[in-house]
């Protein structure tokens, strides 16, 4: 069957837009996991000197936990105006906050010339790339969903989620580099910041190009219904509480398992690895290097299964092989051997994937258009209170109270249990439809 040239600028066009989201997630990711990354090798020595290693490390995670602090408030703010004046503008403020705080962070002076200071300084910058990625996440996956067909919306949309293995895999590289390249005397001195500071440089390639695409499609049509009908419209945030609080609460539940496993098998890691297990730090940087790359290929092509077979199917798949492969993985990491440590990384990120990858179109596709802003950035970001943030500080708690790794894939474990039971209440969402009304009582006549 011939293809029109109507047909062939479509795809064009939401080529561009996959493009754009996934370059602009790619660098925000990248400014959120350096953090991340740094937390767990370079943090603990340079604003908490002064207490024994595995402290300063919990003390570096705890900055790192308190940006997730924010995430709320952004996905607050930014799903209330994404849902009322538009996703574009949202998604290119919150590239220009969170760019902006990671370059400053490579700017901050350390504990040793300013004192407590510094860690302060370093916690507000990290309040800051919270708020930004609080409101990053929901417009992103949104502007792909809502330019997409329902047909293969799983696949078109798990490509920003490829950004989160794009920006752990850039931030994990340059570290590496910085880490090869340098002695440990330098690399604490000065080379850490020289990462924080390129992103100033990417922001303004991530800007370039998410300025030149166009606003989502459904998103115009759905405002000028709304103006249409002259309408008074509750605010999203209400709408959401009212009309979609279940699925508010299955998106929580079902980001449990995906957020936690991630942040123990990518940022702890490190910390295990090179505390631990004493492997060398450019060792375990290059395991998460190469697992982060298979990751990245991998997640277009489970969001293409879950349009295939459902998407509640391969969530389930991930959620009950990550609750599982945790018992495994710290085996495998203490082994001391590269390559069983990066099968071990690996391994656990493909059952990551396959929560992460449909997760874009079925968390908008359990929301209307004027609140799925809101809605998706909500259920995404609450969670992440509960599960990203303090993973890492509850992972590095209980190796020092316990001296083991087995009460972390407890933690795991239960974080899955609760993802199963969440996704088998969800109902299936593959092929629904995003330009379907939004319910009547979400908008009150005038006069």
């Amino acid at each position: 069957m011939a293809h029109s040239p109507d047909d062939a600028r479509s795809g064009s066009k939401l080529w561009k837009v996959v493009g754009a989201s996934l370059i602009g997630t790619t660098i925000e990711w990248y400014d959120y996991f350096l953090y991340g990354t740094a937390a767990a090798l370079v943090f603990g020595k340079v604003f908490f000197p002064n207490t024994d290693p595995l402290t300063g490390t919990l003390l570096s995670f705890l900055t790192y936990a308190i940006g997730f602090a924010a995430r709320p408030l952004g996905a607050l703010v930014f799903g209330h105006f994404g849902d009322r004046i538009g996703r574009k503008r949202l998604l290119v403020l919150s590239l220009l906050l969170m760019g902006g705080a990671t370059a400053l962070i490579g700017c901050l002076p350390t504990y040793r010339q300013v004192g407590v200071a510094a860690p302060v300084l370093l916690t507000a910058l990290r309040l800051v790339q919270g708020f930004a990625l609080g409101g990053e996440w929901g417009g992103a996956v949104l502007l792909v969903s809502e330019h997409g067909d329902s047909r293969r919306r799983g696949f078109w949309a798990s490509w920003p989620q490829g950004g989160a293995p794009a920006g752990n895999l850039l931030a994990a590289g340059v570290l590496s580099l910085m880490t090869g390249v340098q002695s440990d005397s330098a690399f604490l001195a000065w080379g850490w910041r020289v990462p924080f500071l390129l992103s100033a440089l990417l922001v303004m390639v991530g800007l370039w190009i998410r300025l030149s695409v166009d606003e989502s499609p459904l998103f115009r049509q759905a405002l000028a219904a709304a103006e249409a009908r002259r309408s008074v419209e509750q605010p999203p945030l209400i709408a959401v509480l009212r009309h979609h609080w279940r699925d508010v609460l299955i998106a929580m539940g079902a980001r449990m398992a995906e957020n936690i496993s991630y942040y123990v098998m990518t940022t702890f890691v490190l910390a295990y690895a090179v505390g631990h297990v004493h492997l060398p730090k450019q060792t375990a940087l290059n395991a998460v290097l190469i697992a982060s790359a298979v990751q990245f290929a991998l997640i277009p092509v489970f969001g293409a299964l879950s349009d295939r077979v459902g998407r509640k199917p391969v969530y389930l798949v991930g959620a009950v092989g990550v609750g599982i492969w945790a018992f495994v993985f710290f085996g495998m990491v203490d082994s001391r051997s590269f390559g069983t440590m990066v099968a071990a990384i690996t391994v656990g990120l493909i059952f990551h994937s396959a929560m992460y990858a449909p997760q874009a179109a079925f968390f908008s596709e359990l929301f209307a258009t004027r609140m799925r802003y809101s809605g998706a950035s909500i259920g995404a970001q609450f969670s992440s209170v509960a599960a990203g943030a303090p993973a890492p500080l509850i992972a590095t708690a209980l190796l020092k109270d316990y001296g083991s790794a087995t009460p972390i894939a407890v933690y795991v474990a239960i974080a899955a249990a609760i993802t199963i039971v969440a996704v088998l209440c969800a109902r299936e969402t593959r092929g629904s439809d995003l330009a379907e009304a939004e319910p009547a009582p979400a908008a009150v006549p005038v006069g």
